[in-house]
């Protein structure tokens, strides 16, 4: 009976070792970072609600700590109230994307911009679904000294297409860029 287990454990041993050696190298330190076998990178956030949806309220954390039970509630969403909402935190999202987006574009390139300066407008509509995001407006404006209008509005377009955020939503997406 010990021969027949230690044949087992040793037949084990062997699919392992060799499952061992076909796996790809580990992630090596670079300069003090782990490199990784791939870009996978995860955030999170997330939401309280407490109550019914027109007299209760809610609170939003960021994985980050940026934002840390920040109210939002259905008068800060439909009303004009003081605090955050979803959309407005979308908007946000969107145009500090489509920034380092265009920084991006704009340096490939081989523009250098100094400034980027973005405003996202949402616009959060009743249709036949409910609530739906139409549109986003990205109304930028960028002091890149030297570039051309058309290499620029080239690489803004790029931007506006390329930037993850911009891929991730289904509304329309129109675009005003400006050289400063």
């Amino acid at each position: 009976m010990a021969d027949a287990t230690r044949h087992v454990t040793l037949s084990w041993l062997a699919v392992r070792v060799r499952a061992k050696l076909r796996r790809p190298a580990q992630p090596q330190h670079i300069d003090g970072a782990l490199a990784r076998r791939k870009h996978v990178m995860k955030r999170s956030a997330s939401a309280t609600w407490n109550g019914g949806l027109k007299d209760g309220q809610g609170s939003v954390s960021t994985g980050s700590g940026v934002l840390t039970n920040t109210r939002y509630g259905f008068s800060t969403r439909f009303e004009d109230q003081p605090g955050s909402n979803p959309e407005e935190l979308i908007a946000a999202a969107h145009a500090a994307c489509f920034s380092m987006a265009l920084s991006s574009e704009l340096g490939k390139a081989g523009m250098s911009p100094q400034r980027i300066d973005t405003k996202a407008t949402l616009t959060f509509d009743k249709t036949d679904a409910g609530f739906t995001v139409t549109r986003i407006h990205l109304d930028t404006t960028a002091s890149v000294p030297g570039a051309a209008a058309d290499a620029f509005r080239a690489a803004a377009d790029k931007a506006k297409t390329g930037c993850p955020i911009s891929r991730l939503l289904k509304a329309e997406i129109t675009l005003e860029a400006k050289l400063a």
